[in-house]
């Protein structure tokens, strides 16, 4: 890794996107060393906190040096990106004059070394050792050896570190070539793309020796041990995956929970559900089941308000929300996030349908802002398009319940006295039973699963 000292260099640090992130996952870089950004440039993708997130950079300059590959997770607070702010070659490879010696920096405050090999006491970059000597002497060496470094032909220790731009180190690791073998024909002898493909095509004899002793230095693998043609398959726990595991394992050894079932007729919502998409009033809108639910959810809630709080363990606490931001469990690509509707409360029911297609749209696409996970009160998580039944599912960290819906299906059901077949489905209610206890709990799913067998109950009790 190049060691920056040049004051015209900024380092920029991965930015705490989320309230209280520690780490981020580098996705993707969209510049590379030597590129020109502009002030408010994306110049990565990341992902945390469940979200990818794109982060601009604050100023103009060059790349100087990307520090971290795709798909390294960083710590929030460390430098992944450096920029040189005057626009200039990165430092490793900005010549420098050969009159200027070494023993001619300590007398020039705040230049700081452009050459690796040449620089301050400070600078991490590696000086070639030098004989005792008298100061006038030792001048006339670093100058001597400087100058012979810049030719290409220096000392055995500067031949360990040819002068080459990092795209031009990149393609010689890539095509297997040894820089110290490539002869340089750029400025001030600095390697081009053009000596590293001369290297390939010639096939220099120098570099044989070196391709001889490997074998002997390197051990060959031990070859994969297998049993019975099965092999395991380890997965780095990051990301998506790592956010949820560390959440749930909070919520289920914290807020003791307990789960309500019931199996409701709902032919009627599923009736109603055909009727609104054919209404004037919902054209372009997303409407679906899951609508109908989440509306019976908030009624459910504004009968039984006390179900709408949190847990506050440091003061001891219940706090009741007056407001509803509704979270809805939504798969995507990175895994399971949980976006939520803010005041969902509010909203008419055009309005929630629309904040429901909003939300799945951008789930779907990677684009959730982790703003948009914060804050939730309850949430909603349909396994029934997996066309599971039901399940007994953790609550979301901070929240006081949630509510499972299980596949809708037509079954046999007594309908009026007889047997008929009719849309059924059955949800499941999970609640803190700290502050929940069994009455209020049972009141808001008995509730639900009212206004979802007669959907008329919506205006009477909405």
């Amino acid at each position: 890794m190049t060691t920056m000292t040049d004051a015209s260099v900024r380092e920029f640090k991965m930015p705490d996107v989320g309230e209280g992130l520690t780490e981020a996952e580098i996705l993707k870089w969209y510049v590379q060393p030597g590129d020109t950004v502009t002030d408010g440039q994306v110049v990565c993708e990341v992902e945390t906190a469940k979200a990818a997130v794109e982060l601009p950079i604050p100023y103009d300059g060059v790349v100087r040096e990307l520090r971290f590959a795709e798909g390294t997770t960083v710590d929030v607070g460390t430098a992944i990106i450096a920029v040189d702010v005057t626009g200039g070659a990165p430092a490793e490879e900005a010549p420098v004059p050969a009159q200027e010696a070494p023993a001619e920096e300590p007398e020039r405050q705040g230049r700081q070394p452009v050459l690796v090999g040449y620089g301050v006491a400070e600078s991490s970059t590696r000086r070639r050792p030098r004989k005792t000597a008298a100061p006038a002497e030792e001048a006339v060496q670093a100058a001597t050896a400087l100058q012979s470094e810049l030719n290409g032909h220096g000392t055995q220790a500067a031949a360990t570190r040819p002068l080459a731009k990092p795209p031009v180190r990149k393609l010689a690791k890539d095509l297997g070539v040894d820089l110290a073998s490539v002869r340089p024909s750029g400025p001030d002898g600095i390697i081009t793309r053009e000596d590293v493909h001369a290297a390939v095509a010639s096939v220099p004899a120098p570099a044989a020796p070196a391709a001889v002793e490997a074998p002997a230095a390197v051990p060959a693998p031990a070859p994969a041990v297998t049993y019975d043609g099965v092999r395991e398959t380890r997965i780095p726990v990051k990301g998506v995956r790592k956010a949820t595991a560390q959440a749930m394992v909070g919520s289920a050894f914290t807020a003791p929970h307990v789960t309500e079932f019931v199996t409701v007729d709902v032919t009627r919502t599923m009736k109603l559900v055909e009727e609104l998409k054919q209404d004037k009033d919902m054209q372009g809108l997303r409407v679906n089941p899951l609508l109908l639910i989440a509306k019976a959810l908030l009624v459910a809630i504004r009968r039984n308000p006390d179900v709408n709080a949190s847990w506050d363990e440091a003061n001891q606490e219940i706090v009741r929300k007056h407001y509803v931001n509704l979270g809805i469990a939504a798969a995507t690509p990175r895994g399971l996030i949980v976006p939520n509707i803010k005041d969902a409360h509010d909203k008419t029911l055009p309005q929630l349908a629309e904040a429901l297609g909003e939300l799945v749209a951008t789930a779907r696409e990677g684009r959730t802002s982790p703003a948009a996970m914060q804050g939730g009160t309850v949430t909603i998580t349909n396994v029934g398009v997996f066309g599971v039944d039901t399940g007994t599912p953790i609550l979301n960290p901070g929240e006081s319940a949630i509510l499972a819906v299980g596949a809708i299906k037509l079954q046999p059901w007594v309908h009026k006295g007889k047997v008929k077949p009719r849309q059924v489905t059955t949800l499941a209610l999970s609640f803190d039973h700290r502050l929940v206890d069994g009455e209020l709990g049972s009141k808001v799913l008995a509730d639900v699963a009212a206004v979802l067998e007669q959907p008329k109950r919506l205006i009477t009790w909405g």
